[in-house]
């Protein structure tokens, strides 16, 4: 897909010139019977080495090609951004993208990237390539910036930060490392984890940048199974006294007791395992109690609590309320 480049406070469509091969196989059909040519050639290749590069990677170094070309005469040219998504798995020989996938997985994309800018980042679909299920999307842009402001237009929008981010996430996911740095972006990852798995599918992510910069990252197979793994929780167990009056009362052995007479005073929901003990107790609404109870929270691996829950252990003598560790 051919990209723009935009210029500040103009805008500079680049022509893509396509050189044909029809001069290389002049040249090769002269020097064809050439032995001396030939081995020179064989010579050459073999001190410059040979290298292996996917379309990707070709289009990355083109695209950065033509933004240097051009800021040799215009020092704030920008490429177009643009991220791709390449979808593989069983179901996807054919090319086509399903409707339930991209209902399923765009939304989940848009969040993760989101949440790893720190701020909302709206996505629109601009194409989807012949002979593989490559979806082509872009940043939408908020608002038509004038000219002066577009001059003052920062190269590394918020979706470029947030996909430099999400794949260095990602790249730690599939290689198994330690990923507590992006705790905060675990759920929206876990999320697009989850998605994928339900359809088998496998997803490859390149990000083109304005400032010619290619990032690129994969979440497969081994990726969700590390991902499920992470999900696993783990108890965590403190003795804490609670202290406060009681503001709602359930006959299922649960007491409500706020620490504090202000409207956002923390509460705390204390179960009593055995019921029968809170009915002996006789407690009534607005008593001041002192309990002491286990508190309990379940942590994934990645460090984040997924519940707390509160557990009457016995009486507590009259005290403020210890702080929780966290």
């Amino acid at each position: 897909m051919a990209a723009e480049l935009a210029v500040a406070p103009r805008t500079l469509t680049a022509s893509i010139v396509t050189t044909g091969d029809s001069w290389r196989e002049r040249r090769r059909a002269l020097l064809r019977d050439d032995p001396a040519a030939a081995g020179a050639a064989a010579r050459l290749l073999d001190e410059m080495g040979t290298e292996e590069r996917d379309d990707e990677e070709v289009e990355a170094a083109h695209r950065a090609g033509r933004l240097a070309a051009v800021r040799a005469y215009e020092p704030d040219a920008r490429l177009d951004e643009e991220l791709r998504l390449r979808l593989t798995g069983p179901d996807t020989e054919g090319g086509a993208l399903r409707f339930q996938w991209g209902d399923a997985l765009l939304n989940p994309v848009e969040n993760a990237i989101s949440a790893a800018a720190g701020t909302p980042v709206h996505l629109e679909l601009t194409g989807i390539s012949a002979g593989s299920t490559v979806v082509h999307a872009r940043p939408v842009a908020s608002v038509a910036l004038s000219e002066p402001a577009a001059m003052d237009t920062p190269a590394t929008s918020a979706a470029s930060s947030g996909m430099q981010m999400l794949t260095r996430l990602l790249g730690a996911i599939e290689a198994e490392q330690d990923v507590r740095e992006w705790s905060r972006l675990f759920d929206a990852v876990d999320a697009l984890a989850r998605a994928l798995g339900k359809y088998e599918l496998d997803l490859g992510m390149t990000w083109y940048g304005a400032d010619g910069d290619t990032r690129r990252a994969r979440l497969t197979e081994r990726g969700r199974r590390y991902v499920e793994r992470l999900r696993e929780t783990r108890p965590r167990d403190q003795e804490i006294i609670i202290s406060g009056r009681i503001t709602e009362l359930r006959e299922s052995g649960w007491v409500k007791v706020k620490t504090g007479t202000a409207r956002n005073a923390q509460a705390y929901d204390v179960h009593f395992e055995e019921p029968e003990a809170l009915l002996r107790m006789r407690p009534g609404l607005g008593d001041n109690v002192h309990f002491r109870v286990r508190f309990r929270q379940r942590l994934d691996a990645v460090g984040i609590a997924r519940s707390a829950e509160y557990t009457y252990l016995g009486p507590a003598a009259e005290q403020s309320s210890l702080p929780l560790e966290t």
